[in-house]
């Protein structure tokens, strides 16, 4: 992994989404019901994912079609597919993903007895959203209409939970509806992804797996930086860079005051 990353200088960055089915189970009530596991007759699994590398224009999609209704929950193949891709990258963008895909990823792993995937990190959309804008909402269906020109799919022809529903029935045409909105939730997603990339303040340093001798910017290893100003911490002062080509801010590692003018300066208690 170390030496192939050397190699090539540049990151692989993927962005995922999945699609699990709902827990079936039984019930005496709408309201503020407490499910017990007895109560359980059929838990969730993952039904299909998409996958695609930043940038490129194939987009991968699973849903291990032929399971049949009886198999329509056997996601043990769909896991090891994931595995894979994720085994493959260095950085993962999803939505909600630190929160839901990641973590159901990982149970459905352990559940098969899939070893882990190769250490990825993870840039989670909506957790950056939130912490940078105050959006009317934090959904996808949202920031996608907002920020970019490929929303969410409104899956209308098989409405609301209708269409996991009909893919639990292995429903053809809901399956191809399924594809649909889950390739379109990968698109919508690398360009949300896109749009929040410059004010991520702590996103993940693509600069380092470049091997040249050149600054570039660390958000998108673009070397078309212009000096700008500098940036003062507790610690000393260091020139400020913003990038011309995603608009993002970084600053030197290295300080611009002689060590001597540094060992008088004073910091707070």
């Amino acid at each position: 992994m170390t030496t192939r990353i050397a190699t090539r200088g540049k990151p692989r960055i993927g962005i995922i989404d999945i699609e699990t089915s709902p827990i079936t189970a039984h019930v005496w009530g709408l309201w503020d019901q407490n499910v017990g596991l007895d109560f359980i007759e059929k838990d969730w699994s993952i039904l299909s994912f998409a996958f695609k590398m930043l940038g490129s224009k194939t987009i991968v999609y699973s849903d291990t079609g032929g399971r049949g209704a009886a198999k329509v929950r056997d996601d043990k193949i769909l896991t090891a597919q994931i595995r894979d891709v994720l085994s493959d990258v260095d950085i993962v963008v999803a939505q909600n993903g630190k929160k839901f895909d990641f973590r159901k990823i990982n149970a459905r792993l352990i559940a098969h007895g899939h070893r882990p995937p190769a250490p990825y990190q993870v840039i989670d959309t909506m957790i950056e959203a939130r912490k940078y804008f105050a959006f009317t909402s934090q959904k996808l269906a949202y920031t996608s209409k907002l920020l970019t020109d490929e929303p969410k799919d409104e899956h209308k022809k098989f409405p609301g939970i209708e269409l996991w529903l009909e893919c639990l029935k292995d429903n053809p045409e809901a399956w191809k509806v399924m594809r649909k909105y889950n390739i379109r939730d990968i698109r919508s997603t690398e360009k949300v992804y896109l749009k929040l990339r410059p004010w991520i303040n702590n996103h993940p340093n693509l600069g380092m797996y470049d091997n040249e001798d050149r600054p570039n910017c660390p958000k998108c290893q673009s070397t078309n930086l212009t000096l700008s100003g500098v940036r003062i911490t507790m610690q000393g002062k260091y020139n400020r860079y913003q990038c011309q080509d995603c608009g993002g801010w970084a600053r030197g590692k290295q300080m611009i005051v002689a060590s001597n003018v540094r060992k008088t300066k004073l910091v707070g208690v």
